[in-house]
This record gives C-alpha cells, sequence and structure tokens, in this order.
C-alpha cells in the first residue's frame, strides 16, 4: 500500500463530491445529532438534580452513571440487538437494522458521558448564581438557564465529548445498524469494512472527515473560552 498514492486518491473523494462518500458522512451526522438532541434537556435536568438536590441515594445513582461510560459499546449494541430481534421483548417495533436503532444505541452511549460530566460542571459551579436567581425572584428554569450560562464551557465541553463519542463508535452501529449501504452505513462502521477489503482511500477520507471535525468544534471552543477570557479582564 503506497501511504502517499492512498492519500491523495482520498482528497480526491472529497473534493470530487462523491456520492457514496458524503451519503456515509451525512448518516453518520444525522443520526449522532438527533441522538444527542433527544438526551441532551434530560441528562442537564438529572445532573443538575444530582448536583444541587439532596436526598438517599444520589451517590450510587451517580456511581451508575458513572459506571455506564465504561461499557463497551458493542455491549451496548448486543443488549439492544437481543430487545429488538424478532425473539425478543421489543421485536414487534421492527426496528432492528434501521437508524432508528442506531439512533437509540447511541442514545444510550452518550447518555452517562452527558449526565457525568455535566454533574462535574454544575458541581465545581459558583452556588451564588444559583441562588442568587432565586433571590432576585426568578422562576426554576430562568434560575437553571443563568447557572447554565454561569458554567457554559465545561458544559459545551460535555457536548462535544459525548458527541465525538457516538460519532467514532463502531460496536453499536454495526450490530444494531447492520452497516446497509445507503441506510444505516455511518463513517466508523464504513471505515472498518473499506479497511477490510483493501479500499483504503475511502477509509482514509473518512477519517479525514472525523479529524476535521474534532479539530473544527476544538478550535471553536476554545476561541469562545478566549472571547469570554478577554471579557472579563
Amino acid at each position: 500500500m503506497n501511504i502517499w498514492q492512498t492519500t491523495q486518491d482520498a482528497v480526491q473523494l472529497l473534493f470530487s463530491g462523491d456520492m457514496a462518500l458524503w451519503g456515509i458522512v451525512g448518516v453518520s451526522f444525522s443520526v449522532s445529532l438527533l441522538a444527542i438532541t433527544l438526551v441532551l434537556v434530560p441528562a442537564l435536568v438529572i445532573a443538575f438534580t444530582l448536583a444541587y438536590g439532596k436526598f438517599p441515594g444520589r451517590w450510587l445513582i451517580l456511581s451508575l452513571f458513572n459506571t455506564c461510560q465504561s461499557i463497551p459499546t458493542v455491549v451496548i449494541g448486543l443488549l439492544l440487538y437481543m430487545m429488538l430481534s424478532r425473539a425478543g421483548p421489543l421485536g414487534d417495533w421492527q426496528m432492528l437494522f434501521t437508524q432508528k436503532a442506531m439512533i437509540l444505541g447511541q442514545m444510550m452511549v452518550c447518555f452517562p458521558i452527558l449526565v457525568s460530566m455535566m454533574h462535574a460542571a454544575f458541581q465545581n459551579s459558583d452556588r451564588r448564581a444559583w441562588e442568587t436567581a432565586l433571590t432576585l425572584g426568578a422562576s426554576l428554569p430562568r434560575a437553571l438557564l443563568s447557572l447554565m450560562w454561569e458554567c457554559r464551557f465545561p458544559l459545551l465541553a460535555a457536548i462535544i465529548a459525548a458527541f465525538s463519542r457516538i460519532i467514532t463508535e463502531v460496536g453499536c452501529s454495526m450490530m444494531v445498524g447492520g452497516n446497509i449501504l445507503n441506510s444505516t452505513r455511518n463513517i466508523p462502521t464504513a471505515i472498518a469494512l473499506e479497511s477490510s477489503k483493501g479500499a483504503f482511500a475511502q477509509g482514509v477520507a473518512l477519517g479525514m472527515v472525523l479529524l476535521i471535525l474534532a479539530l473544527g468544534l476544538n478550535f471553536l471552543l476554545s476561541i469562545a473560552r478566549g472571547k469570554a477570557h478577554l471579557r472579563t479582564n
């Protein structure tokens, strides 16, 4: 394999508007964006409740969320596969090997990450922002928005970390999506398939898309932090 030639072919694929390649990219982004959007608000509420609430068992719940982060995605995919298969309890839903199944799997992957990282953000925030908002007569949702603004950068970092996790995971997507062309084939499963066939150009091109995405998200986060730092000085 000529690495330089493969890289050239990959760049050419990216800029030639290859429909198969950009169709795979579209599936990845649509599935992952919808998955993280659906769990974002519940994760925020649970993370805030665990950080600011006082009730028995909250540290046990937090420990469970932290433990769930370390579960391999292929194990989550296996459990979901057994649930959604025809012999499983959710077989009547007929979701197996569809984008809906991929979305459900990615929701299960990113939800504990969001809760754990957002909990850490709220835990390290200045409680006076929350207390001051309530003292001034703000409603609970408005006070929560004020607190979220105070710790917006750690919250944004949590969202980026969770999104990066699900858009690059391969185990769960392969198990419940089936890697079907023009339907459930996303970037990680396509890279695995093309590499196994020896077609490295498309795999490298898709890898470049993920690399550009990671660099872009972290660059935007750094710019936002820098502007906020300049305003406070």
